[in-house]
């Protein structure tokens, strides 16, 4: 492959040759115990079911319903305040059960009592082929299908009055447990193809769909490109660094086939369906498995009878172990997670001199414990513990072991903290998001919380762009 102009230089995109397989050699395959089994389960009926202002990064919430209200499935229950035109639909029909506040009054959740019904608002029936893009982006916005699109820079929600230079999908998740999309997708074939069909007509640019390197899935009006290597490759951002980086000034949306699936139900039925088939995994798991589910469902309902019995606390996470959020078994599945992990908390753990030990069950990048003798294919029982302490950074070149991105992480984490807008510009903050540092978080001896150091710099520099 051809390389990419440098994003220093201000240069427009270049787009590199198409290869049939794109190699990613930096990474890390984080091999846990509780992998899911390929055999699908159907989750028992949730009664409640919320929608979390939360996982839409940036927006704020104006509650379009009250307690006691009758809803369908694709009801708006809230809007961004913002950007009243992008709405925020209800998974389930039923009625509002709440509204739920913190403090000073900040929306935490709203909660929807499910009738089991299912009645959704009727959209009518949607042919992409034969509409315009106004028509889609209008469906989609007040479907509430939009706020499944993100926009590259920044990795909030997609601003629907600017066109995109080109849209990416990531047809599957490399993350740790994650699940096998074209699994899940089996028999949702044509659904998947309306979906592309549809936010084909938001850009006049390429759709660019990244599959895994052994893929069967068969696309039309879109540019397929296969990726082969460890954890991040599956990371929507590392599909970007190869295929066409984001330079200032330019705009690329983002989105998950998984969301992308909801969007072709839409437009071959005319009705919302948000039905998910996640992962339940991880060590604290029973049985491991794929569970089909519906988004915004209680993860009681997702999780039960299947958690093993245990004397120890345990973590539950809507998400993967990586990016995912700590929940419990009272909160609701994230809009935006697509498994359930279940891993050891750690915190009532003491060990006698602790790393001085052999270790040979221990998981080590570097090699700390004896561990690595055992080969590759060892699966490691991990718990939840930072195990040290944040101190200052350590330039040993750690974070480029795992970030296959042509940037510097170290010299931009730096540049972000000191928040040095020409550094963080020439060092390619406009092509990153939180999710593209979870590895160097991972492995930093230094104990940083560097998602958070992203995401800080990035509002604080759209904050200051707009």
């Amino acid at each position: 492959m051809t390389k990419s102009c440098n994003f220093a230089l201000g240069k427009k995109s270049v787009v590199k040759s198409m290869a049939d397989l794109v190699k990613i050699k930096r990474g890390l395959d984080i091999p846990l115990v509780g992998e899911a089994a390929k055999n699908i389960q159907t989750a028992s009926k949730a009664e409640m079911y919320a929608i979390v202002p939360d996982d839409f990064h940036g927006v704020t919430p104006k509650i379009l319903v009250k307690s006691g209200e009758e809803v369908k499935v694709g009801t708006p229950l809230m809007c961004d305040k913002n950007r009243p035109e992008i709405n925020f639909v209800s998974p389930v029909s039923g009625t509002v059960e709440a509204v739920n506040r913190g403090e000073r009054r900040k929306v935490l959740e709203i909660v929807v009592k499910s009738d089991g019904k299912f009645d959704a608002v009727d959209f009518g029936k949607l042919d992409a082929g034969k509409m315009d893009a106004q028509a889609v982006k209008e469906t989609l916005l007040k479907s509430g299908l939009f706020a499944y699109i993100k926009q590259r820079p920044y990795d909030v929600i997609a601003n629907p009055e600017v066109e995109p230079r080109d849209i990416f999908v990531t047809a599957f998740d490399s993350a740790p447990l994650a699940p096998d999309f074209e699994f899940v997708a089996e028999g949702e074939e044509a659904a998947l193809q309306a979906g592309i069909d549809a936010i084909a007509k938001l850009t006049s640019g390429k759709v660019y769909v990244g599959v895994k390197a052994d893929s069967k899935l068969s696309l039309k009006g879109c540019e397929v490109v296969k990726f082969q290597g460890a954890h991040p490759a599956g990371n929507v951002g590392v599909q970007i660094a190869n295929v066409a980086p984001v330079n200032k000034g330019e705009v690329v949306w983002t989105m998950s086939a998984f969301d992308l699936l909801l969007i072709g139900r839409l437009f071959t039925t005319g009705k919302l369906d948000f039905t998910r088939t996640i992962t339940l995994a991880g060590s604290e798991v029973e049985a491991p498995q794929y569970v089909k589910t519906v988004a915004g469902a209680s993860i009681a309902s997702i999780i039960s009878g299947n958690v093993k019995k245990a004397d120890h606390n345990q973590r539950i996470i809507s998400g993967n172990v990586l990016t995912g959020t700590k929940v419990s078994a009272e909160d609701y599945l994230r809009a935006y997670s697509t498994q359930v992990t279940i891993i050891p908390e750690g915190d009532d753990c003491n060990e006698f001199v602790g790393w001085a030990t052999p270790g040979c069950g221990k998981f080590s990048v570097s090699r700390t414990f004896g561990s690595w003798l055992f080969g590759k294919n060892k699966k490691y029982n991990i718990d939840a513990r930072l195990r040290g302490g944040e101190r200052g950074i350590i330039m040993s070149g750690e974070y480029d072991s795992v970030f296959p991105m042509d940037i510097l992480p170290e010299f931009l984490i730096k540049a972000v903290i000191a928040f040095d807008i020409d550094k963080m510009e020439n060092l390619g903050i406009y092509e990153v998001a939180p999710e593209d540092f979870a590895l160097c978080e991972f492995v930093d001896t230094s104990k940083l919380p560097l998602q958070q150091i992203i995401r800080n710099g990035l509002d604080a520099l759209m904050k200051e762009m707009n």
